[in-house]
């Protein structure tokens, strides 16, 4: 599939129920702009939780520019994607790659967010195009974690390096690093265990993490990607500010977004901390996966929006 077939598939629940919405708005006939229609659109809006501030950006263009007018809903549909284009940067923002030797990357989020999937996913995607894949076994407190990663290994054809249960898992992305460095592979993923961002203490033991990457390599991570699911909406933000101040995240994987209807979340959280969105997961398969690209997401997401009867 091409990339917007990708987001339409993916964003399937977020359109169904912004799609069923919008019709609702609308007769066949248009619709006045009036106060109570703006109130019905905010709240449409909001309901796929880009949230109040860039709902009501959006809204207030809306009146300027067809308020005591009677629009239909391709007129309504071009000016809000018009807007979304606005409040969100237009071009991809693919990982920085290393100048020279391994590039390496750190991946981070809360319990459950889809880690270890999106890191398959991310190493699936660098081995089909050629490049040599270490993973670091960070998640030291959970074995099911370190075999899950192991199968997917196998699976894609990556080195993986682990350590002892409960081991520090500095020591651990210590030597992935190392074993990336000294065997001339191309890119070294280190995995690290889910926490919270109120955890203060795991949240300082990420910020060793980051540190003992960067003593091995001066310019590692390369990238810092947090891994947000898309079922948790407005929570994001919060993991956001807090992985952010902890370990200075360079990037968003928004993950599960086939089985959320808050697709618009990524909005909110690109404006508050200019946070890129580098990936998107659209699926459980590892070809289930893009390169965030606002237009064809934009576009996926008002797909096939029909024209009330």
């Amino acid at each position: 599939m091409g990339i917007f077939d990708r987001f339409k598939s993916g964003l399937q629940k977020t359109r169904q129920v912004l799609n069923t919405d919008i019709r609702d708005l609308f007769k066949a006939t248009g619709r006045l702009v009036d106060e109570e229609f703006l109130d019905e659109l905010l709240g449409v809006l909001v309901k796929t939780d880009m949230g109040v501030q860039s709902a009501s950006t959006i809204v207030e263009h809306i009146r300027t520019a067809f308020r005591g007018r009677v629009v239909q809903i391709s007129d309504l549909l071009e000016e809000v994607k018009k807007q979304l284009q606005e409040l969100m940067p237009s071009a991809a923002d693919p990982l920085q790659m290393a100048n020279e030797g391994p590039t390496v990357v750190m991946v981070v989020g809360v319990n459950g967010s889809g880690k270890t999937t999106s890191i398959a996913k991310l190493a699936s995607m660098f081995r089909s195009q050629g490049k040599s894949v270490v993973l670091g076994a960070g998640d030291t407190f959970r074995a099911a974690a370190v075999d899950q990663l192991s199968i997917w290994a196998e699976r894609i054809g990556a080195q993986i390096v682990k350590g002892e249960p409960g081991v520090d898992p500095a020591s651990v992305a210590h030597r992935a690093v190392a074993f990336a460095k000294d065997n001339g592979t191309d890119i070294c993923i280190i995995d690290t265990a889910g926490r919270l961002q109120t955890q203060s203490h795991l949240m300082q033991e990420l910020g060793k993490v980051h540190r003992v990457i960067g003593k091995l390599l001066p310019d590692a991570p390369h990238e810092v990607l947090l891994v947000l699911d898309a079922t948790g909406g407005q929570n994001g933000i919060s993991q956001a500010r807090g992985f952010t101040e902890a370990v200075q995240c360079t990037g968003i994987i928004l993950a599960k977004i086939d089985g959320s209807a808050k697709g618009g979340v990524i909005i909110p959280i690109r404006q508050q901390f200019s946070l890129p969105v580098k990936y998107v997961g659209t699926g459980e398969k590892p070809e289930d996966w893009a390169l965030f690209e606002p237009s064809p997401f934009i576009e996926a997401l008002f797909a096939d929006v029909a024209q009330p009867a």
